[in-house]
């Protein structure tokens, strides 16, 4: 499940605090905020079944005014499960239908709103089509077709080869210095594959919007929670001489779990306390290959929706201000996010959706259409936008691998058009997605990163639409072969709405 605007982008020319106010309306007080101390976090009482999540949004982050809307939370009835006063957002839950109504009204409160349409249960990824497990035959049939130099299943990685990370990882795989947090549904870091390069210092549980870094906390919460653990493995799978590569084998990679247990929503206070964990863990690449339930977009003129973009805004532009570069998937959709109009018939998907019609440059993605945030589309072997991509002129930053069951691979032992990597329990699978998509560019800037340690996020961000390979765009594009024309590419081609400035090269990365 996951998504950014079009003429908006225009606002991350501006400084920080002027692209808030322009794009979105907001006081520019999250990214510049001053050094305040968060008060202890405070653990909720437990909900009642009547119970809605909120995030409140402070129009300061001094201690007065986070002292005076603490009290303000109690008094409308609601119970602070944490608070985050370096960016002035407050995770609450209540059982007062009134409290967003009332808290709204309260001295020192910018934006708040319910962060869910469904009472709260005990305790939306990017990937396109069920996943495809690979047996143990078809494992030992691909390592038969395995050359010296590469890994038992990298003969299935057309993937590596098309962007050059085979090529690459001679060169430089990648340095120890360089962590990509994986902010997904959990990771499996007993995999044989991703032990190597996990580091547990900087993972965490963050479900429910609270930081809980015990041992394991970051693991799915059962094997169908694979997306996560695939995604670590396209960014850092070692080479070890065991199963599949990423494409940087060399750096570290963390898990920060978002997902909801029951449900594998990824609700905004859970993200919320992934940007701030990993910002404060120095993680300096996050990968984001989901979209923030429940609405696929955010309208500014809904309250609750508008103090969702506004949390998770302040959130993840503390971490890109803390030198953590985010990068997210632009979704499964097909939608033109550059558009006058579309019609969004899933949402809210915590409850009964309602089909309504939005503009994409008013109601907005979140995470890919936030102002900073790299935007990945996907691609097939054959360098074609994928059919499930969703995509915009002025709105996509860059493409890369993601996978196409229409587009098939001839040098791969598998002719699987979709993406290998490891899942849990020690397993291999294949997925398809604009969450594959993603990995493969955060992999690209793990890389870039540890060639120009001392690069900023917007210095990272630059060389990658620098040394992307530039595509034009087609003269008509159908995506599934039937004889209809799918979407249309407009731009030139140094940007267009399929591939951005084009797709990452991870050779070029490290040269």
């Amino acid at each position: 499940m996951a998504h950014l605007p079009g003429r908006r982008r225009l606002a991350l020319a501006l400084p920080i605090g002027v692209a808030l106010t322009a794009s979105f309306g907001f006081l520019p007080s999250a990214a510049a905020a001053p050094a305040v101390d968060s008060p202890a976090v405070t653990a909720s009482s437990a909900a009642a079944d009547s119970s809605l999540a909120y995030v409140v949004n402070t129009s300061g982050t001094d201690a007065r005014t986070i002292s005076s809307v603490s009290k303000a939370i109690s008094a409308a009835g609601g119970s602070v499960v944490a608070t985050y006063a370096k960016i002035g957002v407050f995770v609450v839950h209540s059982a007062n239908p009134d409290f967003g109504k009332q808290i709204r009204a309260a001295k020192g409160v910018a934006t708040a709103g319910a962060t869910r349409t469904a009472p709260l249960s005990l305790a939306g990824t990017t990937d396109e089509g069920a996943a495809q497990k690979l047996s143990a035959a078809d494992a030992k049939s691909v390592a038969a077709k395995a050359t010296s130099d590469q890994e038992p299943l990298e003969a299935d990685q057309w993937d590596l080869r098309a962007m050059g990370a085979d090529k690459a990882a001679k060169i430089n795989p990648g340095s120890r210095n360089v962590t990509v947090g994986v902010i997904d549904t959990g990771v499996d870091d007993t995999h044989p594959d991703l032990a190597p390069n996990f580091s547990a210092s900087q993972s965490a549980n963050c479900v429910g919007g609270k930081a809980d870094t015990s041992p394991g906390a970051w693991r799915p919460a059962n094997p169908d929670h694979y997306h996560g653990t695939h995604v670590a493995g396209e960014i850092a799978a070692a080479r070890n001489g065991v199963g599949v590569a990423g494409v940087a084998p060399g750096v570290k990679v963390a898990g920060i779990k978002v997902a909801d247990p029951a449900s594998e929503l990824f609700y905004p206070e859970s993200v919320v306390c992934a940007f701030v964990f990993a910002a404060d863990h120095g993680i300096e690449v996050t990968n984001n290959s989901y979209y923030v339930d429940p609405w696929l977009y955010n309208c500014m003129d809904d309250p609750d929706q508008r103090a969702i973009v506004d949390a998770v805004n302040r959130a993840q532009l503390y971490a890109r201000g803390k030198g953590t570069l985010n990068l997210a998937s632009a979704g499964n959709s097909n939608h033109d996010l550059d558009s006058d109009a579309i019609v969004d018939d899933s949402s809210p998907d915590d409850s009964t959706p309602v089909t309504r019609t939005i503009d994409p440059h008013s109601c907005f993605d979140v995470p890919t259409q936030l102002p900073g945030v790299v935007t990945v589309s996907a691609t097939g072997v054959n360098k074609a936008k994928a059919y499930y991509s969703t995509y915009g002129n002025g709105v996509i930053d860059i493409a890369a691998p993601g996978g196409d069951k229409y587009q098939i691979p001839a040098d791969t032992p598998s002719k699987n058009g979709r993406i290998l990597s490891t899942m849990p329990g020690g397993q291999y699978g294949w997925l398809q997605g604009t969450s594959m998509a993603s990995p493969h560019a955060a992999g690209v800037a793990a890389l870039l990163k540890s060639t120009h340690p001392k690069a900023t996020p917007a210095q990272l961000q630059a060389l990658m639409k620098a040394q992307a390979d530039e595509e034009v765009c087609p003269t008509s594009y159908d995506g599934d072969g039937d004889g209809k024309v799918d979407a249309v590419c407009e731009g030139g081609e140094q940007r267009n709405g399929f591939y951005g400035y084009g797709i990452v090269d991870a050779l070029k990365a490290v040269k």
